[in-house]
């Protein structure tokens, strides 16, 4: 019986071993995820080609992403195409866009010195981030597609096993990304962006460079949209998370924390 009793004890001992050896390696994962920054990306264009009034970076994009993952404890560093300062998309900044959170924000001195004094991309290195979000606003269309840096920063952060965000527009960072072998990181991906029929809502589709929808689906993603126009939706495709419209960006946020929780 004594025998028996030493078995029982001795396995239960082991399993106790490797269940704590295995909640240990998870505890280092995150706590290895934590030593590194979550790296936004925003825009520095703000001009139409006819219009009047501004495009830039549309706020609660930024704000909506932001809030999230500070509250889940990483730390964020925001930066552009070519550092300084970030345009606000004047329709952002409307009644029927700001939320108390983002009125907040813009009555924060340190968070509007972050904007108008974002880091410069040319700059940066991924080895700093696990993961990267390319927030949205019209802007973007101009001065995200084809930038080399930030091609370098996002397939870094990639090929080191971290993951690319977007929501909107900021999609527009994903068009020239390649994948380890050479061909478009997004054919055969589950991706979604600002669509076409938004584009013509907003009244802005002969004011934008290119459809994104219509690019993003020529490289071979498999686009993906809510059949309501400005529908809250995100989806994930292993370690790319896109959402569709403004809307979207607190869902973006949480499908990454979820990932990240769950060490996906």
């Amino acid at each position: 019986m004594d025998s028996w009793i030493k078995i029982v004890t001795l396995s239960l001992c082991i399993s106790l071993l490797w269940a704590c050896s295995a909640t240990g390696d998870h505890i280092l994962n995150i706590n290895k995820q934590q030593t590194k920054k979550v790296l936004i990306i925003v825009t520095n264009h703000e001009e139409y080609p006819s219009r009047e009034d501004k495009t830039g970076l549309w706020l609660t994009e930024l704000t909506h992403f932001y809030d999230l993952i500070i509250a889940a404890g990483f730390s964020v560093d925001i930066a552009s195409p070519v550092g300084g300062n970030t345009p606000l998309d004047d329709r952002s900044l409307g009644w029927l866009y700001m939320d108390k959170s983002a009125k907040s924000h813009l009555n924060d001195p340190d968070f509007k010195t972050m904007l108008t004094n974002t880091h410069d991309a040319r700059n940066l290195t991924s080895d700093d981030y696990f993961a990267i979000y390319f927030a949205g606003g019209h802007g973007t269309m101009w001065d995200f597609r084809n930038n080399k840096d930030l091609k370098r920063l996002a397939e870094g952060i990639y090929n080191q096993g971290g993951y690319i965000t977007s929501v909107c527009h900021g999609a527009a960072a994903l068009l020239n990304l390649e994948s380890s072998e050479g061909t478009p990181l997004i054919a055969g991906k589950l991706i979604t962006g600002f669509s076409n029929t938004e584009e013509w809502l907003a009244g802005l589709t002969g004011e934008v460079p290119f459809s994104l929808e219509d690019e993003l689906v020529a490289l071979g993603a498999s686009y993906n949209k809510k059949f309501i126009p400005f529908t809250s939706y995100a989806i994930a495709d292993g370690r790319l998370i896109t959402g569709q419209n403004p809307n979207s960006s607190k869902v973006v946020a949480k499908e990454l924390l979820r990932k990240l929780q769950s060490g996906l």
